[in-house]
């Protein structure tokens, strides 16, 4: 059986999880519910209309900025006010239940960030060289996450959506109809060898650690809600192995070649 099929088998029976960082998330301040306007129309998420969602969004994004402000003082901001060092490009989905606070305490200036959904180098190559060549972080962390719905647009059929998003789809390479889970894992392999293909220089060189993960929100993998599980080093996919390889601190060696 290759590996496209028993991604997820292979993690649960291995049994690594590694959470990376923990953050302490602040709640936004409460908000006053707003009434809806009758014309405007009811909200299918549950959060009331749109005239609602929109006043309640700005007012909390308001609120946390303050809060923010007062918790930091000068010093803190005037570190990096002229000149940002992040350790690590990080390429996550767009997902919103995606956020650094799950896997980092504080991320200014320490995560250089790039979005997109489905987590994936080939539509957002520019931001990403930016941050392996010009900003040098030596860590380029590629994290996609539980039931992702680009991996699973991707996997199906996906012709009657609109142009830009179909384009991004289709540079999810995935066999249709499979598994969600194996699709994201499929998904992470895959981008990390194309990063690996496009910055083996620097990977070679031992500059540049190339890591694949899943952030487990719904405890797909049975190692804990919300675990982000490392599950590629540099194209080495064994569970045992890379258990070995972050145990002993060997961040820059190269994976053994992965069967197709």
């Amino acid at each position: 059986m290759t590996r496209t099929v028993s991604l997820t088998a292979r993690l649960l029976a291995g049994g690594l999880a590694l959470l990376i960082g923990t953050a302490q998330a602040t709640e936004s301040p409460s908000i006053a519910p707003q009434a809806a306007p009758t014309s405007v129309h009811a909200d299918e998420h549950g959060h009331g209309s749109e005239l609602a969602q929109v006043k309640g969004a700005v007012d909390a994004i308001v609120n946390a900025n303050l809060r923010y402000m007062q918790t930091h003082a000068p010093g803190y901001f005037e570190r990096f006010a002229d000149k940002q060092t992040p350790r690590a490009t990080v390429i996550t989905c767009s997902d919103s239940r995606v956020q650094t606070a799950g896997f980092a305490a504080d991320a200014v200036n320490d995560l250089f960030m790039v979005r997109d959904i489905g987590n994936q180098l080939a539509t957002a190559e520019g931001s990403v060289e930016y941050g392996v060549r010009h900003l040098h972080t030596p860590l380029l962390l590629i994290v996609g996450h539980a039931v992702c719905g680009a991996v699973k647009a991707a996997s199906g059929d996906y012709s009657g959506i609109e142009p830009a998003i179909a384009k991004e789809l289709a540079t999810i390479n995935i066999p249709k109809g499979i598994d969600v889970t194996d699709g994201v894992l499929l998904n992470v392999n895959n981008q990390v060898d194309a990063a690996l293909l496009k910055f083996a220089g620097e990977v070679e060189s031992g500059k540049l650690s190339v890591i694949g993960a899943f952030y487990d929100f719904r405890n797909d993998l049975r190692q804990g809600y919300g675990k982000l599980v490392i599950t590629n080093i540099n194209g080495e996919t064994d569970p045992a192995r890379i258990r070995d390889l972050v145990n002993s601190g060997r961040f820059f060696q190269l994976g053994a070649a992965q069967p197709s």
